[in-house]
């Protein structure tokens, strides 16, 4: 059965991600309720590091943090790696806190993955089109918004987020 693929609508354009749906279920089930509930439609892309991360997916323009469901178990350790184009969720430092919020690898950031001693970030999607726009988001202006550093000085908004058939 081939993998569930998903349209994210952005300010900046389109993206079609590709889940690991065979290798991910429990993070790809938890991304798509999010989508299936519309969670993901005007949010911000919050925090963009060129060269490192373009992370959204819970934050609503203002800054403002929008209510999740409870935290997922993390599969870090049988994901697919962290490189460039991958989609990975956004945790705190407890390896089992991830909740709806994910980040576009920029680059290779094998320092993410799981590793002896290291419970890692599931990468649970793949770019399969558009990775010019995240490049775009990376090329934004950014500045800081106590309490958070590397926010795009315009909102990059991700307007819809569609299950493709």
């Amino acid at each position: 059965m081939p993998n569930t693929k998903v349209r994210l609508e952005t300010s900046l354009g389109a993206l079609v991600i590709e889940l690991f749906d065979d290798t991910c279920p429990i993070t790809a089930g938890n991304f798509l309720d999010y989508v299936g509930a519309g969670f993901y439609d005007g949010t911000i892309f919050h925090r963009v590091i060129p060269g490192f991360v373009a992370q959204g997916g819970g934050m609503l323009p203002g800054m403002e943090r929008k209510q999740t469901r409870a935290p997922i178990a993390n599969e870090a350790a049988s994901a697919p790696p962290n490189v460039r184009g991958t989609l990975a969720m956004a945790r705190t430092q407890d390896p089992d806190s991830a909740t709806s919020q994910f980040y576009i690898n920029l680059a290779d950031n094998r320092s993410l993955d799981a590793a002896p001693h290291n419970a890692g970030y599931c990468a649970f999607a793949r770019v399969v089109e558009g990775m010019e726009v995240a490049d775009a988001m990376a090329a934004k202006p950014r500045v800081r918004r106590p309490p958070y550093d590397d926010v795009p000085k315009e909102d990059i908004v991700l307007l819809k987020a569609t299950v493709l058939d």
